[in-house]
Parts: C-alpha cells; sequence; structure tokens
C-alpha cells in the first residue's frame, strides 16, 4: 500500500508492505525500514522501530481537514491521500472556488480568533483556536480566500462538526 502524507507542509511517500503477524516493511521517502506495530485497542497503537518505541495516539476528529496524533508529548497533525482512495482523488478539487466552512474536529472552547471578518487569508493560515482536552488546536484555512462570516467568538463552547468560520 502507498500513501502520502503531508506534516508541517511536507509531502511524504510511504510504502507498507504487512510481512507478519504485526511485523512490517516500510519504505518512508525510498528508506526502508522495518517497523513492529501492535494495536493496544482502538486509536492506540505502539510502535517498535529501528531499536526504539513509540506509543502513538489517533486524534479522534469528525471530517476535519487535519488529523493529528500524539506521540509522547507531541502533537503532530497530517493529511493522508491514498491514491486508491475516492475521497483522496476528490480533495484536490474540492477546495475550488466556492465557499468553505470550516468545521470543529471534536468539541472544545474557543480562546482565541486569529482573523476577523473580511480578513484575506493564505492556505495554511490559522483562523482561530480551540482548545480541547487541556490542548490548543489551531484551525487553519485550506484555501486562500476572505472569512466571510466569523461563526463562533472566544469563550463559546463548540460541539464536534460545529460550524465554525466560512471563507469564501
Amino acid at each position: 500500500m502507498k500513501v502520502y502524507l503531508e506534516i508541517a507542509g511536507e509531502r511524504r511517500e510511504i510504502q507498507l508492505e504487512r510481512v507478519a503477524d504485526g511485523l512490517y516493511r516500510a519504505v518512508l521517502d525510498g528508506e526502508e525500514l522495518e517497523v513492529h506495530a501492535e494495536e493496544l485497542r482502538p486509536g492506540v497503537v505502539s510502535l517498535l522501530m529501528e531499536g526504539r518505541a513509540y506509543r502513538i495516539v489517533a486524534e479522534e476528529t469528525v471530517e476535519s481537514e487535519d488529523s493529528a496524533v500524539h506521540v509522547g508529548r507531541d502533537r503532530f497533525t497530517y493529511r493522508m491521500d491514498d491514491p486508491r482512495s475516492l475521497r483522496s482523488r476528490l480533495r484536490a478539487n474540492e477546495h475550488g472556488d466556492g465557499p468553505l466552512t470550516l468545521k470543529a474536529s471534536m468539541p472544545g472552547r474557543v480562546v482565541r480568533v486569529l482573523a476577523a471578518e473580511g480578513e484575506t487569508v493564505a492556505a495554511g493560515q490559522g483562523v482561530l483556536v480551540i482548545e480541547a482536552m487541556k490542548m490548543q488546536n489551531e484551525v487553519k484555512s485550506p484555501k486562500e480566500g476572505v472569512v466571510a462570516k466569523l461563526l463562533v467568538a472566544p469563550g463559546e463552547a463548540v460541539g464536534a462538526g460545529q460550524d465554525l468560520a466560512m471563507i469564501e
């Protein structure tokens, strides 16, 4: 299986092949790695890679632009494109000229608004910050545009999937 991950604006190619139960051969940007993986419970994986152990915890998301994983105390947002998936093939065209609604990936509280209504934002620029489970998550614009409408204010509680802002 081949997938593409975008982490911190950097696109990486990963090929993954199951060799045996819990043992995988991974090729990351052309470099081959042997990986032992065990799912401890849904959303939590133990990895042993090149003699180092990692505990990976997936952040639950609801149709968010970026997904995230926690490796120890570090949080990494990523976007995955699987060339075999219809969703990934359609994603290339999903942020065309029309308006786009930013949605909350999880329940939390709005702590800061980074872009005002009428302000022009670049693709990847933060629009607002939501605190959930004592972690602050920046909600970014997936395309260049104008913040047409802010639908929440600082201090407001939001639910998973709730509309936060409109980008045109």
